[in-house]
């Protein structure tokens, strides 16, 4: 039987090949992200080594977690404007290069205590600005010419994906370091300076996606079509993206660890884990969230916020780290879900000439939650922890309301 062959396609016929994948440059600025959130989350699981090996007092500690906003609201500002008029590569290379400073200062404490604070500041500095322009540089990395993301939306939540892998692993290994090793304040920061190092050889080779030019002079007239959603919708929920964090990071382990002799930062640094690692698992309720709906994944986060707040208020009543633990995944979730609907919205809100600073904008009022564990302390003079606790938890499911009201206004 004779051997049968396809049909020779017709001379002159076009074969058409299969397209190439598409590069993920994406991935590669996506680990700037990842050292910012690891840098920011690296002193939170030291608080209790500090004030065991340093004698630094509670309120010295939270101080010094609140120095680190002081300096990112001005790398935030700053940073937008700089990455829109010199680009989003160089700005986030420098801002890592300042982290990567600012690491070193900290390293330097246990021999010069005072220089914990410009440490901490310049934290803030390098991680406000590299949120600015790595934010947008993944974004813009993600869609066409130089990516295919399957909508805006996902384009934006990448960057926050990253951020929280960064939160997530830098708290733990500081602490496991610090718990084992030798000279543990100097050593925990070794890793992030690594990582800074794989960032830069890793950004180096991502395309430019906003050359520089100079200022448009029509750009600030686009900002008012916008201002009022943002003003109305973005502002009230950002400070939860940070707050519900911060509170699991810098107020529930200290609350709840007295029976756990020698191991407390070991637990701090399961916290610091546990919170941005459950922001991260939320990541599919949030992008099915935001196809129904955005202000359903704001309205979702802020009551698994107030949730977590609750349970956080129950644990400390009772002094149970395990109960400690899940408030900590709740409020881990709900700053997963506040930040993909934050991120998202604004993605939808800028036009891409401002982008960036409306981006930065966003960042700014976020972080003002993490000065909610200073306004803790504060509280805690007048006031029980657990109470304290359910108030702010009260506070979450007025903005919730809030919100809802203000969309259903916006959407008549």
């Amino acid at each position: 039987m004779p051997l049968s062959h396809a049909p020779a396609p017709p001379v002159g016929a076009a074969t058409t090949a299969p397209a190439p994948p598409a590069p993920r440059h994406w991935l590669r600025a996506g680990w700037l992200m990842t050292a910012s959130g690891w840098s920011a989350n690296q002193y939170s699981s030291l608080l209790g080594a500090y004030r065991a090996h340093l004698g630094l007092t509670a309120a010295t500690t939270t101080a010094l977690f609140a120095v680190y906003v002081v300096g990112l609201i001005p790398g935030l500002l700053i940073g937008g404007p700089l990455a829109d008029r010199h680009g989003r590569r160089r700005v986030a290379l420098i801002a890592l290069g300042v982290s990567a400073l600012a690491t070193c200062l900290l390293m330097a404490g246990p021999a010069a205590p005072a220089l914990l604070w410009p440490g901490r500041f310049l934290t803030g500095v390098g991680a406000g600005t590299l949120l600015t322009a790595g934010s947008v540089w993944i974004k813009e990395l993600s869609t066409p010419p130089y990516g295919t993301a399957p909508s805006p939306g996902a384009a934006a939540r990448r960057s926050g994906l990253f951020l929280s892998a960064g939160f997530a692993t830098g708290g733990l290994a500081a602490s496991l370091i610090a718990q084992w090793a030798p000279h543990p304040m100097v050593l925990a920061y070794a890793p992030h300076l690594v990582l800074a190092a794989v960032a830069a050889l890793s950004a180096v080779r991502a395309p430019e996606t906003a050359p520089a030019q100079t200022p448009d002079a029509n750009a600030p007239e686009a900002v008012p079509a916008h201002r009022t959603p943002f003003r109305r919708l973005v502002v009230p929920v950002a400070p939860w993206v940070f707050a519900a964090p911060s509170i699991a990071f810098a107020v529930l382990p200290g609350l709840v660890d007295t029976g756990l002799h020698g191991w407390q930062t070991v637990y701090a640094g399961v916290i610091t884990a546990v919170t941005p690692g459950a922001g991260l698992l939320v990541a599919p309720l949030a992008r099915r969230l935001s196809a129904r709906h955005r202000l359903a994944t704001a309205a979702t986060g802020l009551f698994v916020t107030a949730a977590g707040l609750v349970t956080g208020a129950l644990a400390v009543a009772h002094a149970q780290p395990a109960v400690a633990l899940c408030a900590a995944a709740l409020l881990g979730a709900g700053y997963g879900l506040c930040v993909a609907y934050g991120l998202t919205e604004v993605a939808a809100l800028a036009p891409p000439h401002h982008l960036a600073r409306l981006t930065a904008r966003f960042w700014a009022v976020c972080y003002l939650g993490f000065c909610t564990p200073y306004v803790v302390t504060l509280l805690g003079g007048a006031f029980a922890p657990p109470t304290i606790l359910v108030g702010i938890a009260a506070a979450a499911l007025l903005t919730l309301a809030a919100v809802l009201r203000l969309g259903a206004r916006s959407s008549a």
